[in-house]
């Protein structure tokens, strides 16, 4: 697998997972309502971030591909609002299969989808940051090369 597929993917998945880690581990202390061994959630949000993370890499390639986002103007932002996007059908897959930490009223709804597009909008800059550490790369190669 090619290095600017590889880089951004495993950096966004760690750090989504990270951050839901931190979100709902410490700071709100869900993993106490869990139906399941802790174990078991943690290796299945894994395998999920890491999916999400190269969904977002792939897509950010295709936006780059047709020229959707630019590489010369706010990329990491453009970025971050592609992922944001991103992280709110994310969310409404899991609102929708009933799989969300949250009571269904409307305050937590919110507070629930703002972090999810948030979550997800730092794994896009994680994508962003490694696209722009494998350019470089890939320019110091062939400045040695020539």
């Amino acid at each position: 697998m090619k290095r600017g597929i590889l880089v951004p993917w495993l950096l966004s998945g760690a750090l989504m997972f990270g951050l839901s880690y931190l979100w709902h581990g410490i700071a709100l202390r869900d993993f106490a309502e869990l139906k399941v061994p802790l174990a078991l959630y943690l290796a299945l949000a894994a395998i999920v971030y890491l999916v999400i993370g190269l969904g977002i890499t792939l897509i950010t390639h295709k936006a780059i591909e047709y020229e959707w986002i630019s590489l010369k103007r706010a990329f990491p932002l453009m970025t971050m609002l592609l992922s944001a996007a991103v992280g709110f059908f994310v969310y409404l897959v899991i609102f929708v299969l009933g799989m969300s930490f949250a009571k269904h009223d409307v305050v937590h709804v919110a507070v629930d989808v703002i972090w999810q597009m948030f979550e997800q909008s730092l794994g896009g800059l994680a994508v962003s940051l490694g696209i722009i550490y494998d350019m470089r790369e890939r320019f110091l190669e062939q400045e040695r090369a020539s």
